[in-house]
């Protein structure tokens, strides 16, 4: 089972600390990600406070989702999708808020489907 050469062990040697390292970054990311929920309040909070267009969703959000909505589709209810229809209008604090969480979905959408280590 296990190998005589020492350099077979070498490679065994880190073959298993990689594993363990690997599962150790995908079990912390999940707990900090999963069970605590600070880094969405935080991201709420500054959109929030530096987002107009959410903002005067809340003040007339008839006129809006009419005048806003892209031709074909109907209008939306989702504040996030109301963003990224108006993506050029965003402040740059919501473009990155949005950039990161579509960049970390599509990474994670990508990585698990290949098998590759993401939570």
């Amino acid at each position: 089972m296990w190998p005589s050469n020492p350099s077979q062990k070498e490679v065994l040697r880190f073959a298993v600390s990689c594993r363990v390292l690997t599962l150790m970054l995908q079990v912390l990311t999940r707990f900090l990600c999963s069970s605590t929920p600070v880094v969405y309040w935080f991201s709420a909070h500054l959109l929030q406070n530096q987002e107009p267009l959410l903002r005067s969703v809340d003040a007339a959000p008839e006129k809006l989702l009419e005048k806003n909505s892209p031709p074909g589709h109907e209008a939306s209810r989702n504040c996030v999708m109301k963003l990224l229809y108006n993506w050029k209008a965003c402040s740059p604090v919501t473009r990155c808020i949005l950039g990161y969480f579509l960049t970390y979905w599509l990474l994670g959408l990508l990585l698990h489907c290949n098998f590759l280590p993401w939570t």
